[in-house]
């Protein structure tokens, strides 16, 4: 089935700013609360979000085999469980139906007041249940500037990292949309020169600049699946914050690696670009270093041009961008990951996530977390406001955004956007 949403030059009747990060050629999908109290799936173009259950209740998919409420559910994982070909389809037809040249909903009064929303209408929701989250360490950058902080130069990346897409399980429970804040988390943490660990609040929280991947059903147990394949079973990507705790993380990680400086909070966008809608952004992945095996390696162009960046912006202040940094860096593609993580068997569902892994570059203001940036604190960030941070400080939040761009047009992500608040508190009764 041709892509034809993807038409660089179709043109939408609902205004799209210049700069917009969802023209018409994008069309993300997500969950969102309407002004009704109703959740219904959804998507956007410009600033005008588009309810797809009155969409398809009105007939506008009527020759597009999907059930009943296939759009009137909480997540999308029934939707991404049909497949890439209905995926497709259904982004064909709301490219057909919102473009510039189609009067059918463009004159239909009625039909518009009951599909269409100001985004200052709806309350964008977590878009899939998020049954099982794998966070991955895939930039060469990241995990050599993390190596050099602990190791010397020559044993900066593991004997297994440049063989292996490095992997962990992540807690899935809280995984949060844009807009819910963070409490900094408590934990057991080794201070310097103490012999014996304390508990109390974290005093080194930190943001990880990362994207992540969304699943469909994709193999059966015991099933692998090759990095040809890879791509049929990957919906779309957000932008991820995988927030962590690095003096917890300090002391926790050996031997068995992250758990309570990493599971009390992970960020996401709400809008989940297709791997359709980013098409034309393909580019060639970093060459691997050493030879790899026969099931990791792959053809064509399986990284993403997708520009990225992370702004601090303390309570009261105007936002500093701190990094700046590309998806293209990264050393394991998202085709390499997936067959790695399925060449034991192990089963991938429709929801399910899977993180990049920290997204640093190969300059200092490309780095991807306060760790790197600040050299684990040893030189503080300027903020605008004049203020400095080692690390994030309460009531501070962390805004990342990515977009790709070529030949005039732009397909983006929005933002990510988390406020970090002090410790939890139970409220007195």
């Amino acid at each position: 089935m041709p892509l034809s949403a993807n038409n660089p030059d179709r043109k939408s009747w609902l205004h799209v700013d210049k700069n917009s990060d969802f023209p018409i050629q994008n069309i993300p999908f997500g969950v969102f609360l309407t002004r009704d109290d109703i959740i219904t799936i959804g998507t956007r173009i410009g600033d005008t979000a588009i309810d797809l259950g009155a969409l398809h209740q009105l007939g506008y998919f009527n020759d597009i085999p999907l059930t009943d409420d296939i759009f009137l559910q909480d997540s999308l994982n029934d939707f991404i469980a049909d497949g890439r070909k209905t995926w497709r389809a259904v982004r064909n037809r709301i490219a057909e139906v919102f473009d510039a040249e189609n009067d059918t909903l463009k004159n239909n009064t009625k039909h518009k007041e009951t599909i269409l929303f100001r985004l200052d209408e709806i309350e964008m929701q977590l878009p899939v249940q998020i049954g099982d989250y794998t966070d991955f360490y895939s930039s060469m950058e990241h995990a050599t500037n993390v190596g050099l902080m602990f190791r010397d130069e020559d044993h900066a990346l593991l004997p297994n990292w440049l063989h292996i897409p490095i992997g962990y399980h992540g807690r899935s429970s809280s995984i949060i949309p844009s807009g819910i804040p963070v409490h900094r988390p408590k934990g057991q943490t080794l201070p310097e020169g103490a012999e014996e660990p304390i508990l109390g609040p974290s005093q080194s929280v930190d943001f990880e600049l990362e994207m992540a991947f969304i699943t469909t059903d994709a193999n059966d147990l015991g099933e692998s699946i090759p990095t040809k394949e890879a791509e049929e079973y990957i919906f779309g990507l957000v932008l991820f914050n995988d927030w962590s705790a690095r003096d917890i993380q300090k002391w926790e990680y050996i031997p068995l690696g992250p758990f309570l400086a990493k599971n009390f909070a992970s960020s996401i966008s709400p809008w989940i670009v297709t791997l359709d809608a980013l098409e034309p952004y393909r580019v060639e992945s970093p060459k691997p270093i050493k030879p790899q095996l026969d099931y990791l390696k792959y053809e064509g162009k399986k990284s993403y041009d997708i520009n990225l960046e992370v702004a601090i912006q303390p309570k009261g202040a105007k936002e500093t961008v701190v990094s700046k940094s590309n998806f293209k860096y990264m050393y394991w593609n998202m085709v390499q990951q997936l067959a790695h993580h399925t060449i034991n068997g192990c089963p991938i569902n429709s929801g399910d996530m899977m993180g990049s892994g920290t997204i640093s570059g190969p300059s200092e203001d490309s780095f991807g977390s306060m760790l790197e940036l600040t050299k684990n604190g040893e030189k503080p960030l300027k903020m605008k406001d004049g203020s400095t941070r080692k690390y994030i400080n309460d009531n501070d939040t962390v805004i990342m955004r990515g977009h790709c761009e070529k030949d005039g047009t732009r397909i983006g992500f929005g933002e990510v956007s988390t406020k970090l608040l002090p410790v939890y508190k139970k409220k007195k009764k």
